[in-house]
């Protein structure tokens, strides 16, 4: 995997030299075989010197914004899935030193169920891929895939599966990915930067129940432009088109008390932005007219990073384009990385890792920095959906099928950003790997959960607090 860069002598010198053949790489992925066993990633040590969960939390609430910060913490309560959501840096913590085979990918840092979707490429080809970057950077594998599945475990049990079902979440995850990594593994470099997973070829892998809810995800990403977009979040008080408030987790500027330190800073985020686009998308986004500002709740795990929302419009009203403007900070992967990226900004980043794993996405993704703080932009909900995970409402059977997609998704990300000949010589054609990252799944699902009530008494006894409307 190339992250570094190179100058132009050297960068010839290593295009000359002769790449190991398919073969050989498949061979040294299953060497690595006998130095880390595939079993050794079914364990999971987190006795002795593991940090409070609720201190790591504390920690990371130290450096947002504090009156949001008790919305964050209200989220990750609602349930064990939704405290792994908010729970990355907990749970790298726990993995991250943990032996690994050492084959580098652009890992996600992030990656549970909830992170994928539906988005539209540059093209407006409806795509299903990972759909949140914002922890992207070079690292194992495995923390990517012990994440997924652990989530696979959490979310099967909060939607009320049994043992037998969560497991075939689980192993639906590395299955897939086992599978659809072999054949990227005799993929070209090229077909491979320029593959995508089309919704159409999704459906042609589930069954009838499951193809019925993906088309349900796919129809709502459909009707999510711009134009409907406008409609929903606008209206127009004095003759004056606004964002409409929705309480904390949507707010208009000028009802915020920093809105001149606000102007500014987004005034130099978007100058510094607009540097980062190639001449002709710089050019339409500077086509557009700012009208408003709002500042934006997001997510579960960003919920107190700085997002703003800026409703711009071109030659009508008819001509809408909202942007948004998220805060970008070091990723969680970072300090267990061997690998220093080149960026100084933390923004550049976040995109460059969905410009890898995506190929083609969002024309108008970019970044910025004002004062030492870094973001990144992008089109806000356009012609994006996801998956929702209820209760009573989801049907297990259709869950399990979607975590094999999910499965899918990720092998594609890290086969794009790393040697997958070598991870799937790695992971083998049995089921060994499947077993022992379903094993490793259950016993972080008792962790997480464990985690869950500590968090529950902490809010209780006042140690943290909590919102009532999030």
């Amino acid at each position: 995997m190339v992250i570094a860069k190179k100058s132009s002598s050297a960068t010839l010198k290593s295009a000359l030299q002769e790449r190991p053949s398919i073969q050989e790489r498949l061979a040294q992925g299953k060497k690595l075989r006998k130095e880390i066993p595939i079993r050794t990633h079914s364990k999971l040590q987190t006795q002795g010197t593991r940090r409070d969960p609720i201190d790591i939390i504390i920690e990371q609430d130290s450096r947002r914004i504090q009156d949001l910060v008790p919305i964050r913490h209200a989220r990750m309560l609602t349930s064990p899935f939704a405290f792994l959501r908010g729970g990355a840096k907990i749970m790298i913590e726990d993995v991250g030193s943990a032996p690994t085979s050492k084959i580098p990918v652009l890992a996600n840092g992030d990656m549970h169920v909830s992170n994928f979707g539906i988005y539209a490429t540059a093209e407006r080809n409806l795509v299903f891929s990972i759909n949140d970057f914002d922890e992207t950077h070079p690292g194992a594998w495995e923390w990517d895939m012990k994440r997924l599945t652990a989530s696979a475990v959490v979310c099967g049990r909060f939607l009320g599966g049994n043992k037998a079902q969560c497991e075939q979440a689980a192993r639906a995850v590395v299955k897939s990915y086992r599978h659809k990594m072999k054949e990227y593994a005799h993929t070209s470099f090229i077909d491979l930067w320029y593959h995508t997973i089309k919704v159409e070829d999704v459906l042609k892998t589930l069954s009838l129940s499951a193809k019925k809810e993906m088309k349900g995800v796919i129809s709502a990403a459909e009707k999510k432009t711009q134009l409907t977009m406008f409609e929903k979040m606008t209206h127009t008080v004095n003759r004056r088109l606004e964002i409409k408030t929705t309480g904390p987790l949507l707010s208009r500027e000028s009802q915020l008390e920093s809105k001149k330190d606000t102007l500014q800073l987004l005034d130099g985020i978007l100058q510094s932005y607009v540097e980062s686009l190639t001449s002709d998308r710089s050019n339409l986004v500077n086509r557009y007219q700012i009208l408003d500002i709002g500042r934006k709740v997001v997510g579960v795990g960003s919920v107190g990073t700085r997002c703003w929302v800026i409703l711009m419009r071109g030659a009508n009203d008819a001509d809408p384009l909202f942007l948004q403007v998220k805060e970008a900070d070091t990723s969680v992967l970072a300090p267990y990385s061997h690998i220093t990226l080149p960026y100084t900004n933390q923004g550049h980043r976040v995109v460059s890792g969905q410009r890898t794993v995506q190929g083609s996405p969002d024309i108008f993704l970019g970044w910025g920095d004002y004062q030492e703080t870094n973001f990144y932009v992008r089109q806000l909900s356009d012609m994006k959906g996801g998956a929702t995970f209820i209760p009573g409402k989801t049907k297990l059977s259709n869950f399990i099928e979607y975590c094999g997609t999910c499965g899918w998704a990720l092998a594609l990300a890290h086969a794009k950003s790393g040697d997958a000949a070598m991870i799937s010589g790695y992971c083998g054609e049995s089921d060994e790997l499947d077993t022992a990252f379903a094993k490793f799944a259950f016993l972080y699902a008792d962790q997480t959960e464990k985690d869950y009530k500590a968090m529950q008494v902490a809010a209780k006894t006042g140690r943290i607090q909590v919102a009532k409307e999030f």
